[in-house]
């Protein structure tokens, strides 16, 4: 990793032989080591500041970077793997570098260590081995040899682990008599990068001699796999006017070999942009974070300027870091330059124009402006609203969704007559607000003429309706009304004439040039047409002008009583016993059309026909039921009993009216009436139940 001007050098100066001293080998009951005193190479590294505080880590545990550079080993080397990896870091750099060992093979080292004095106790031991993973065969392949000094004949080598006696089995055995282990097949690291086994040592019986100790046998990686991006279509946005370096988005590639080695290692490079116009290189990508930052100035990147508003970058991502060597993966990053309300919307016309027939509503006209953000945005968005000339708030704005128009409709509707041209003063804004340095100008301001064009109304009636008071007896031709019609059109002077559009009863007439209402027949408060009292006509009003126009009234006859109605008895029919005790016949009661005080209270009486007072007996029971009475009984038969009734109306109306009484024989329950006609006679008799505008109840004989 490079960071600015800053690098690690690491020269790896081939050592054509190795100059060491064996310092002594001496024995001892408890330790026989080889020990290895030379330097390797010399590290160069310049941060350009003076190395202060650097520090370095390799990545096998047997070697280190002394104070003065110097790689050396720091415990005996019996095996190692032949690249080496250093990592320098300072506060101004941070680089690593590979070295490639080479040395005395582990042959020369068991033969160096076999000249060595007997020891008297054994020491198995395992040096870490490695395999580097996809090798091609045959197979097996020798990967290192353990390590016992004298092992006697006796003794034979056991391997047990994941990997030789336990899954996945098989993949490394051992030379049960000279320790050397194999691999039986290609492995792959990014499945298992390391296997920890076990060696062991026993004898003829099969019991441990030595051990177990630990093997160590690490998967050495190879670049055998490529970048992948975490997606295959990635999108970002960036706000017009954005400062140069603003990052747009991240671009992320996983690479599944060993991430402490330059397999792993990836680079990121854009290698395409569509299009390339105004440049081809509108954006840069962190070829290490993979980060997209804007290269293009603020004011080249404008939304309403560019040829589009999405560019399409294609990203690589190569490991290895970013050598010729490395494998690569790609993935594509859309960009969409998105709007900022740096266009305030403008009026297309200075002035607006529209004409309204008076009376009516709705939209009358649409307003167009033109507004170079992005549409379906809140900076292209408009709202309308009406700065002066509405003081009656006749008239409100919508804004059309689909081409943000005004649509200017009248809500309530105008009257020619009293204002026949207006003037509105319209503003238009954006929903979101503008950025700093733009604003509203005069264009977003413009004057919206409204004339109101004339249209012939129909007269009206006042007031509507119209209620007058008369008595129904009134002579025919009498006057009733008149009616009162006049015409909104104050401006042009126009005639109206008057007609009946609706006289159910057929009462009325009305003059068509005056509008007097007179009867034309005889008014009937009892009349069915009347309800509650009052009489319902409509009539009609129509002006002389092109077309002309009509408008409806209503007037209302509320009609006051006169005692044109006599009075009636009822029932008219009513039954006795002949052999009845009770001398009670029936309560009758008395009926008018008329009102108070032209109906009750009634006086019923007995008719005019001499000897009908020896037989029969009329009493005032109420204000409207008088009681009738036998004097004598009266065989079976139909006795038709004269009676006169009178109102109380000034002057009073009198109605010569008959009760048909009828004398039955009653035997338990059951009545025998005549069928023959009633008898005109003062020989009337019987007993009588009945309904009246008394509580009801059935007719019953005495026995």
């Amino acid at each position: 990793m490079v960071w600015g001007l800053f690098s690690l050098t690491l020269s790896l100066f081939l050592i054509s032989f190795f100059f060491f001293f064996l310092l002594l080998f001496f024995c001892s009951e408890q330790c026989q080591n080889i020990y290895l005193f030379f330097v390797f190479l010399t590290v160069e590294f310049d941060d350009c500041a003076g190395n202060k505080n650097a520090t370095f880590d390799a990545s096998d545990p047997s070697f280190y970077v002394d104070a003065d550079l110097n790689l050396a080993p720091q415990r005996d080397v019996v095996d190692c793997q032949p690249v080496l990896f250093i990592h320098g870091v300072s506060a101004h750099a941070d680089d690593i570098a590979q070295v490639e060992i080479t040395g005395l093979p582990l042959q020369d080292i068991m033969r160096l260590e076999q000249r060595l004095p007997y020891r008297s106790k054994r020491s198995l031991y395992a040096p870490p081995m490695t395999v580097t993973e996809n090798q091609r065969g045959p197979f097996p392949r020798v990967l290192g040899r353990v390590i016992l000094p004298g092992t006697p004949r006796s003794h034979f080598f056991r391997l047990t682990g994941p990997g030789s006696d336990r899954d996945p089995k098989g993949i490394f055995s051992i030379d049960i008599e000279t320790g050397e282990v194999s691999v039986s097949r290609p492995l792959d690291r990014e499945a298992i990068d390391a296997y920890m086994l076990e060696v062991s040592t026993t004898d003829l019986a099969g019991n441990i001699a030595e051990g177990p100790v630990m093997l160590v046998i690490t998967v050495i990686d190879q670049n055998d796999n490529r970048p992948i991006f975490k997606e295959a279509q990635y999108t970002g946005e960036v706000l017009e006017g954005s400062p140069t370096g603003t990052t747009v988005m991240t671009m992320t590639a996983f690479d599944a070999d060993d991430p402490g080695t330059d397999n792993a290692a990836l680079r990121y490079s854009i290698i395409r942009q569509s299009p390339n116009k105004p440049f081809p290189n509108m954006f840069h990508i962190d070829a290490e974070r993979g980060d997209i930052v804007t290269v293009i100035s603020p004011a080249l990147l404008d939304r309403e300027t560019l040829p589009t508003t999405t560019y399409e970058l294609e990203i690589v991502a190569k490991d290895m870091a970013g050598s010729e060597v490395g494998l690569t993966g790609t993935a594509t990053a859309t960009i969409t330059i998105t709007d900022k309300n740096d266009h305030a919307p403008e009026f297309t016309h200075p002035l607006f124009e529209a004409h309204v027939p008076e009376g009516s509503t709705g939209v009358v006209i649409n307003l167009s402006i033109d507004d170079r953000d992005d549409p379906a945005t809140g900076a292209w968005r408009a709202i309308y609203s009406i700065i002066s000339g509405d003081p009656t708030h006749s008239f409100e704005f919508q804004t059309n969704p689909d081409s943000n128009e005004g649509m200017l409709s009248v809500v309530k509707p105008l009257n020619y007559e009293a204002t026949a041209f207006h003037t509105l003063l319209v503003k238009v804004e954006n929903e979101d607000p503008l950025v700093p340095g733009v604003s509203y100008g005069p264009s977003s301001t413009v004057a919206v003429h409204v004339i109101v064009e004339d249209i012939n109304e129909g007269p009206v009636f006042f007031p509507d309706p119209l209620h007058v008071t008369r008595n129904e007896n009134i002579p025919v031709g009498s006057f009733v009304a008149t009616l009162n019609a006049t015409d909104p059109d104050t401006r042009t002077i126009q005639s109206i004439r008057y007609a009946i559009l609706r006289d159910p009863a057929g009462w009325l007439g009305v003059n068509p040039v005056r509008g007097t209402v007179n009867t034309s027949a005889a008014l009937d408060r009892e009349s069915p047409y009347v309800h509650d009292n009052k009489y319902t006509a409509l009539f009609v009003a129509v002006d002389n002008g092109i077309p002309p126009a009509s408008g409806t009234g209503t007037l209302i006859i509320h009609l006051e009583d006169f005692n044109d109605n006599a009075p009636y008895v009822v029932p008219s029919v009513a039954q006795v016993c002949e052999d009845a005790h009770d001398m009670n016949v029936a309560i009758v009661g008395g009926w008018d059309k008329d009102l108070p005080p032209n109906a009750a209270p009634f006086k019923i009486e007995l008719g005019k026909q001499p000897g009908l007072d020896k037989t029969w007996k009329v009493s005032r029971v109420n204000a409207t039921h008088s009681q009738i009475m036998l004097l004598q009984s009266l065989k079976k038969a139909n006795y038709q009993l004269p009676l006169l009734i009178t109102d109380s109306g000034m002057p009073p109306l009198s109605n010569n009216t008959e009760v048909k009484v009828q004398v039955c024989i009653c035997k338990k329950n059951k009545k025998i009436c005549s069928s023959a006609h009633s008898h005109f006679s003062s020989l009337l008799t019987p007993r009588l139940l009945f309904l009246s505008f008394l509580p009801s109840g059935c007719v019953l004989c005495s026995s």
